[in-house]
Parts: structure tokens; C-alpha cells; sequence
């Protein structure tokens, strides 16, 4: 009999089960140490086992099930929930689904079997609901996730960046790279946020500050999003990109493509890591010098973080102007530290007084966002560039947030305030014919 493995199982979509239920946890069970006691049995069994190719995965479930369940006395209820815990190990992402599915959770963090954390409102709390039987299933459950992104893992490729199909962006590293056990973090597509009205409801920025970065979109500066890991830089440059124009050639380049642009003419390119052989990368510098060969009105970078920032920095004075980009980093001062150590390390001859001046030219604006002590995101600055002095590039801020204090039930409070100098991008931006933010500086 033709036998085909757990993992080649996975892509079989069963049919609809007359068992299954919408039951998520156990709290309406008597016996919750039964039913786990029953997935654990079961389990162990489908990471051991193969699965006969004649036979309907639904019926494999039901199977299982019922030989496990010899000596066992469970209601129907009880029996739909271990199905689905089952389906889930095969069709889905195993003891994780539930939280993949959990529209509140924006991160999962799998530490080990039993030690699982997730990202709730910013956030994060230990999640006593699910769990894994041990290392190798989550191992497992990594591979079943990573194959169909034809992405591999193993003792030979112990480390793994994917993108889920719904955009989400999973990190996976085991042993021997990992000393703990298998590492699994998966960061969730936040589909809520995607237009400027969902940041205004939270109070990411004000009415005003997202007048002015629709105007600067609009006119085409080029703007640098300043922020830590999870402080929502790629939520907002997805955001930002809604300004885009509609008649524009936009290129965007990314290492796990996570921008949904809604513009006609959009060119995504994804880069490629190394095969088996060592050979065939293909970095963001490669694509950012091939994207100033395919004509782009703009040209978006997820992020930059090496020698490709040398080749944003030219495209932008170039001519490639209203090009965007992410890179990570505390405070703007920061990040032009950060964008001229990147330059630096092309180890070309370029002084670094010339390379002041380079990013200088390029770069229009800055904006900061940072997560705040009770978790809430917040755009902190808006600078500008507004010359060189003494050698040093001279940042003035347009708009901030000041944060003064935490209340009494933990959350961060402060205020938004407007610089009411007429910043020098204002003329840039009325040169393109976009008088709409007048008032803002008045």
C-alpha cells in the first residue's frame, strides 16, 4: 500500500466534518486532563506514523480517534473537540491555531512546549491555553507551517524567515543554534490597520500630522520611518503608501513581502536566500540597483539595514524622488547615525563629511514611532532635515509627542504638539501645487 508521510498529509483538504464544533478550549469539560491526556496519545501517534493515501484524512481522524479512545467514555461535545484539535495538527498549525485565529493576539512567541507568550494591546502575557507535547512537535509543527512556503528546516538549515499567506512573518530557529529547545515566533498581519483612520481611532498621531504626511506622500519627499522591533514601521509605511498615486510605477522591495499596495501599476519583488549549494542569493541591494533599471516613479524599501542603503541614498538624488523606507532605530538622531554607518560600509573612499552631505540632499523627512510603556504605538517625530552645521546633519521636529507621566491604570500620558514654524519641506510641498496643510502652520 502507497504510504505518504504526516507532512505530505498536510496538504489534503479534508472534507467537512459532521464532528466538527466551535469548541476552543476546555473550560466546559469535567475531565480536562482526559482530553489532553487523548492529544497527547494521538499526536505522538501522527508524528510517528504514516498515513495510508487511500483513505480520507477525515476518516484517518476519526480512526485515530476511536482506537485511542477504547476505555474512554466521551460525550459528543467532547469527541468534536478532539477532532478539531486533531484537524488542526494536520490541516492547520497545530496547537497554535487558535491563536493564529485570535484577532486580538499580534504576536505569538513559542519559547518551549509549555512555555508560550503572546502580544495582547502591546502587551505581552504567558498564554495557558495551548501548548505542544515536546520539541520535536514543534519542529513539526515549523515544518508543516514553512514546507508549503517552500521553505525548509532542519539540523542542516537550523534557522527560517517565512512569510504566511496572509502576510504574517514567521521566525523559526532550532538546535544547534538554539541551546533552549526550538524557537518559534510568529508576527501577525494586523489586517485592522490599513488606512490612516484606523491609526487616527488609535491615537497613533493626530488629524494634523496625518494631513501633513498625505501632503508629503503627495509631493513626493523621501522619507525615512525611524522605529524599535514591533513599534509598527511596516503597519505605517502600508499605511503611508494609501497616498500613493494611482497613475505612478511603483516598485517595492522586500525580504517577506508584507506591503499591500492598492495601486494598478505595482512591482513587489521578494529576495531569495541561499539553495543547498550556498548559491543563488539575491539581497535587497541587488534589487534595489536592478529596480532603478525598471523606470519606478517611487521606489518603496521595506527596510534597510546594510550597503543596499548607499543605493537608496543614490536613487533618491538621482531623481527618484517620494521614495520610502523603514530602518530600525531609537530617536531620528539615531537613525542618521545608523543610515551613515550602513553608507560606511560599502568601504569605499568617501569621506564621512560627504556622506552628510549625501544624505542630506537625499533624505526630505524622519518619522519616529515607538511603543509606549503601556504598549500603545505612537508617532513620537516628525523632523526634518534642514542643512548641515559644524559637520553635523541639524534635525528641527514638526511635530512630537511628549509623553509627561503613566496614570493611575497604567497608561502612558503625554501630548501631541505642532512646531508652528513653517518648516522648509512646506515649500517643497506647495511647489507641487498641494496647498491643503496652510493652516496647520499658521
Amino acid at each position: 500500500m502507497a504510504k505518504k508521510t504526516l507532512t505530505e498529509a498536510f496538504e489534503v483538504k479534508p472534507k467537512v466534518s459532521s464532528l466538527k464544533s466551535d469548541v476552543k478550549d476546555y473550560d466546559i469539560f469535567a475531565d480536562k486532563n482526559l482530553l489532553e491526556e487523548l492529544r497527547i496519545k494521538i499526536v505522538q501517534n501522527l508524528i510517528e506514523e504514516n498515513i495510508p493515501d487511500d483513505k480520507l484524512l477525515e476518516d484517518y481522524i476519526n480512526n485515530e480517534i476511536d482506537n485511542t479512545l477504547v476505555g474512554y467514555d466521551l460525550g459528543t461535545l467532547e469527541r468534536n473537540h478532539v477532532f478539531n484539535l486533531i484537524q488542526n495538527e494536520i490541516t492547520g498549525y497545530g496547537p497554535i491555531t487558535p491563536l493564529l485565529l485570535d484577532n486580538a493576539i499580534t504576536e505569538i512567541m513559542v519559547n518551549a512546549p509549555n512555555e508560550i507568550y503572546v502580544e495582547i494591546d502591546g502587551k505581552i502575557v504567558k498564554d495557558e491555553t495551548v501548548s505542544f507535547i515536546n520539541d520535536k512537535h514543534i519542529i513539526r509543527t515549523i515544518q508543516r507551517i514553512v514546507q508549503p512556503l517552500g521553505r525548509t528546516i532542519d539540523s542542516a538549515n537550523p534557522m527560517v524567515d517565512a512569510r504566511l499567506r496572509d502576510g504574517s512573518r514567521l521566525n523559526a530557529i532550532i538546535p544547534p543554534l538554539s541551546l533552549k529547545g526550538p524557537i518559534l515566533t510568529i508576527r501577525k498581519f494586523n489586517k485592522k490597520l490599513e488606512s490612516i483612520d484606523d491609526l487616527l481611532r488609535l491615537g497613533t498621531m493626530t488629524v494634523n500630522m496625518a494631513r501633513f504626511l498625505e501632503a508629503a506622500v503627495e509631493a513626493k519627499l523621501n522619507i525615512i520611518i525611524s522605529g524599535g522591533t514591533g513599534t509598527g514601521k511596516t503597519t505605517l509605511l502600508n499605511v503611508l503608501s494609501g497616498f500613493l498615486g494611482n497613475d505612478e510605477r511603483i516598485v517595492t522591495i522586500e525580504d517577506a513581502a508584507e506591503l499591500k499596495l492598492h495601486q494598478s501599476h505595482v512591482i513587489s519583488l521578494e529576495t531569495r536566500l541561499t539553495n543547498y549549494e550556498g548559491e543563488g542569493e539575491v539581497t535587497i541591494r541587488d534589487l534595489v540597483r536592478n529596480s532603478l533599471r525598471m523606470r519606478p516613479d517611487r521606489i518603496i524599501v521595506g527596510e534597510v539595514r546594510g550597503k543596499e542603503a548607499f543605493d537608496m541614498m543614490q536613487a533618491m538624488n538621482t531623481g527618484h524622488e517620494g521614495s520610502i523606507t523603514t530602518l530600525h532605530a531609537n530617536n531620528p538622531i539615531d537613525a542618521l547615525n545608523r543610515l551613515e554607518t550602513m553608507i560606511l560600509m560599502n568601504e569605499m573612499e568617501i569621506p564621512v563629511s560627504a556622506v552628510r552631505g549625501y544624505i542630506e540632499n537625499a533624505i526630505d523627512i524622519i518619522i519616529q514611532i515607538d511603543r509606549l510603556s503601556d504598549g500603545k504605538r505612537k508617532i513620537t517625530s516628525i523632523s526634518e532635515i534642514t542643512g548641515i552645521k559644524d559637520g553635523n546633519i541639524i534635525l528641527k521636529e514638526i511635530f512630537s509627542f511628549k509623553q509627561t507621566g503613566v496614570s493611575s491604570d497604567g497608561n502612558a500620558v503625554g501630548e501631541f504638539r505642532v512646531y508652528k514654524k513653517k518648516p522648509i519641506v512646506y515649500d517643497k510641498i506647495v511647489r507641487k501645487g498641494i496647498n491643503s496643510i496652510k493652516d496647520i502652520f499658521e
